[in-house]
Parts: C-alpha cells; sequence; structure tokens
C-alpha cells in the first residue's frame, strides 16, 4: 500500500513537472512580446514627434519661401514700373530732341536764306538813272518799271518759307504767271529745300491751271525725274495723265493712269487715276 502510494506520488510530481515547464516557456515569451509592443510604442511615440518637428520646420520654410517669393514680385513690379518710367522719359527726351533738331533745322534755312537773299540784293537791285537822262529815262526819286516777265526778286532777309508761302499765296488767287516766278526763283534760291519738291509740283499746276499742258507736263516730268522720294508723285503722274488727255494724246495719258493706279492704288492720285482709265474705255469703246 504505501509502496502504491509512494508510485502515485512520484508519477504525479512528474506529471505536475512536465506540465509546468511549457506554461513557464509561454509566460516567458509573452512577456517578452510585451516588451517587445512597448518598445514599438515608444519608437513610434518618437517618431510621430519627430515628424510633429519636421512638419513645422516645413511650415517655417514655406512660409519663408511665400515671404520671399512675394517680396521678388514685388522687387520685380517694382523694377517694370522704373524701366518703363524710363523708357517713357526717354521717349519723351527723343521726342524733344527731334523737335530740337527740327527747329534748329527751320533757323539753320531761315539763315541761309538771309545770307543768301541779302548776297543777292545788290546784284538785283539796278542804279538809279541819272537826272535829266537824255534818253528818256526817268528822273532820280522815281520807281523804275520792271521789264515784264522779268523773274521776282527776293526781298532782303526773307526765308525760305515766306518765299515758298508768298509764292503759294499767288497761286491760291491765280495769278498763275507771278506763283510760276515766285516758284521758280524759290528754286534757284533753295535748290535743295524740303519744299522744292512741291514748288516744282506748284509749277507744273499753276502751268496746267493757266491751260498750258505741254509746259505742265515737262513741269511734272521735272518733279518725276529730280525727287523720285516726293510724296507729291501720285498726283504729279496723275495730272501729267490729265495733261496728255486734254492735249488728246490717250496712249500716253493712258500710260499715266495705269502707272499711278498700280503703283499708288490706295492714294487719292490712284483712284481718280482708275476713274480716268475707266472713262477712257468708256471712250474707246
Amino acid at each position: 500500500m504505501t509502496r502504491h502510494f509512494r508510485t502515485l506520488l512520484l508519477t504525479i510530481g512528474i506529471l505536475a513537472l512536465a506540465s509546468s515547464t511549457p506554461m513557464a516557456a509561454a509566460n516567458k515569451e509573452h512577456q517578452q512580446m510585451m516588451a517587445d509592443i512597448r518598445m514599438l510604442q515608444q519608437q513610434s511615440q518618437l517618431i510621430q514627434s519627430q515628424l510633429a518637428a519636421l512638419t513645422d520646420v516645413l511650415k517655417t520654410v514655406t512660409t519663408r519661401l511665400d515671404e520671399q517669393a512675394g517680396a521678388n514680385r514685388r522687387a520685380a513690379a517694382d523694377q517694370k514700373q522704373a524701366v518703363d518710367t524710363f523708357a517713357s522719359d526717354l521717349r519723351v527726351v527723343r521726342e524733344k530732341v527731334d523737335e530740337t533738331n527740327v527747329r534748329l533745322s527751320s533757323l539753320s534755312q531761315e539763315v541761309e536764306g538771309i545770307r543768301v537773299t541779302q548776297a543777292a540784293v545788290p546784284a538785283s537791285v539796278p542804279a538809279p538813272p541819272p537826272t535829266g537822262d537824255p534818253q528818256g529815262q526817268p528822273a532820280s526819286g522815281q520807281a523804275a518799271t520792271p521789264t515784264p516777265g522779268q523773274p521776282a526778286t527776293v526781298s532782303a532777309g526773307m526765308s525760305p518759307q515766306r518765299l515758298f508761302e508768298s509764292a503759294r499765296a499767288d497761286y491760291y488767287v491765280q495769278q498763275w504767271s507771278l506763283a510760276i516766278q515766285g516758284f521758280e526763283t524759290y528754286l534757284k534760291t533753295f535748290p535743295k529745300s524740303d519744299l522744292a519738291d512741291d514748288a516744282q509740283y506748284y509749277i507744273g499746276e499753276s502751268h496746267y491751271s493757266a491751260g498750258k499742258f505741254r509746259d505742265a507736263i515737262a513741269a511734272y516730268d521735272r518733279v518725276i525725274a529730280s525727287y523720285p522720294t516726293s510724296n507729291t508723285l501720285p498726283d504729279a503722274y496723275y495730272k501729267r495723265g490729265m495733261a496728255f488727255n486734254a492735249l488728246a494724246q490717250v496712249p500716253q495719258a493712258r500710260e499715266s493712269f495705269e502707272f499711278v493706279a498700280k503703283t499708288y492704288p490706295d492714294s487719292d492720285a490712284g483712284r481718280l487715276a482708275k476713274q480716268a482709265l475707266d472713262r477712257l474705255g468708256r471712250i474707246r469703246q
């Protein structure tokens, strides 16, 4: 009985020992896992803290970049405004310089005109005849009658502009001979003036208005040959065609009309030339 009891106790002890070993191992593994979890939690908290710090730094950097970009935009806008202001001021200065140059050129022409006309006066004024001339000349103190057709002399100190306007005034009041003389005097005195081409064109217009169509054609040809860049070229070609047509020289008239209509189609002379060609076409039919 005792022996069996011992055997039983021994068996129970062995079984208890055998069963307690896995439980202890499982408990130790559980503790290790819990420790690992706590460590991971700590690392996660640390990472979150670092991410929060990085986020703050990123916000600060972004704010500074935005501020810098705004400052750059303002600086660029200020610089553009300064450049625009400078360009505007420069344009004004250039306009004033151009205006000054024009005035200087005009004054230079005025001075040159005064010099030329003053130099021409002694040669153009005839000496007064002696009193009691036996040839019937007027006595001293009487004005000499100018020879008909004699070119008008330039008054002392008359500028190119005044001389031109004087001749054009004769043209406007239909004093064709006086206008021609005035414009011819202008061309002889100031051949390189900016209005030389206009003076030559007005000579042609005066001849045309006086019914001297051949002289008008010669004057228009002079405009075309001597002033190839003149703004009067379209009108010179058109009026030359009109003069040819007045002389019944239709082929020459048609040639002038066709040239101005083709070369200067958008000008008034070009449109008038097209109308003249249409009339010539109807007449030919």
